[in-house]
């Protein structure tokens, strides 16, 4: 099988090479580009508008449409994949992303010539789990207020919000997928009381998790002493929690953000934190990344961020490479991947 791994600055293309050929008996052929670009910001930048605008709102990769050749697959991060790529394949069967989110890839024209469009699902969810409570107790205890505070030659004592500690308290999770998974049992530990609303999920499934499965999105809002997003980015879900939401929650409650920023309508989130409608919030993706020097943002006292961080670690980048090469393997063997998420309409073609 003809592979190319189109590799990014934060994930190298030798790393898909590699892996993708201790699990292809021999049978693989893999050749190796890299996105073109200056920075892992420049990069991240882009990521951004293809999430919002898709593939074809960036330059064209003129990389890859040189690279792809005869390749049967395209094995990438988040380079992206307009139809200029899949026009340069035409014996492409398979573009492989090595993330849950595939807004890089232009799925329609995928789908037009008969190429399948695979994501692979839950690579970074341990990672993003482990971060949110970090968010968590970063935000309650002070943590990065007090370490900023003794650096700027100050010894603090006194924070916006009130401190308090996350065992026993009600933390509710917006959404059960992978993530909010590993999260739950992870919060299992400190004996909390936890509250889970997502519609898609079988109420005795999140029941066995040790949680408490609600019908109500507003009853999170309202009994959440932490309220922390884990649901996907669909037209479902964009911009779906604003100040309706927010001024439901206690006073001394938090927000927690580590998901996708375009769920939640930020400058409603802006005005509670403001108004200090509530305690606080801690978020690791923003609408704009990087932030600007005059942000807004950066005069709250009540906010801790992360630039979007949260599945960066190197457990989730040997789990990318891991999962796309399965993929890789199980197409080769069946023909077919499971995560195909275009399947219906390469049904209909």
């Amino acid at each position: 099988m003809e592979i190319l791994a189109f590799g990014d600055l934060l994930l190298d293309s030798k790393a898909f090479r590699e892996t993708i050929e201790k699990t292809s008996d021999g049978d693989a052929n893999v050749r190796e580009v890299t996105w073109s670009g200056d920075t892992i910001e420049e990069q991240h930048h882009l990521q951004q508008i293809m999430e919002q605008d898709g593939p074809e709102a960036v330059p064209v990769p003129e990389e890859a449409v040189e690279a792809v050749g005869n390749a049967e697959v395209l094995a990438l991060h988040f380079a992206p994949v307009p139809e200029a790529v899949l026009e340069a394949g035409p014996n492409l069967k398979a573009v492989i992303v090595a993330r849950a989110g595939y807004e890089n890839v232009n799925v329609d024209a995928a789908s037009e010539r008969g190429v399948a469009v695979v994501n692979v699902q839950g690579r970074n969810a341990p990672a993003v789990a482990e971060q949110a409570i970090g968010l968590m107790l970063a935000e309650s205890r002070d943590i990065a207020r007090a370490d900023a505070g003794i650096k700027a030659g100050r010894w603090p004592k006194e924070f916006p919000g009130p401190s308090y500690e996350l065992a026993g308290r009600t933390v509710g999770l917006i959404g059960f997928g992978h993530v909010a998974r590993h999260l739950a049992r992870r919060l299992l530990g400190f004996r909390v009381r936890l509250l889970v609303y997502d519609p898609y999920v079988d109420g005795d499934f999140i029941a066995s998790y040790g949680a408490e499965p609600v019908n109500d999105l507003e009853k999170i809002f309202r009994e959440g002493d932490f309220v922390s997003l884990h649901a996907r980015l669909t037209d479902e879900t964009r911009r779906f929690i604003g100040r309706e939401q927010f001024d439901l929650m206690k006073p001394s409650a938090y927000f927690i953000n580590n998901a996708r920023s375009r769920m939640v309508r930020y400058g409603d989130l802006y005005d509670v934190l403001k108004e200090g409608r509530i305690a606080g919030a801690a978020l690791d993706v923003h609408d704009d990344e990087p932030l600007s020097e005059d942000s807004p943002w950066l005069q709250l006292e009540n906010v801790t961020f992360t630039p979007h961080i949260a599945g960066s670690t190197i457990d989730t980048w040997q789990n990318s490479v891991r999962m796309v090469a399965e993929a890789v393997r199980e197409l080769a063997d069946s023909g077919r991947c499971r995560n195909t998420v275009n399947a219906e309409a390469l049904e209909r073609a």
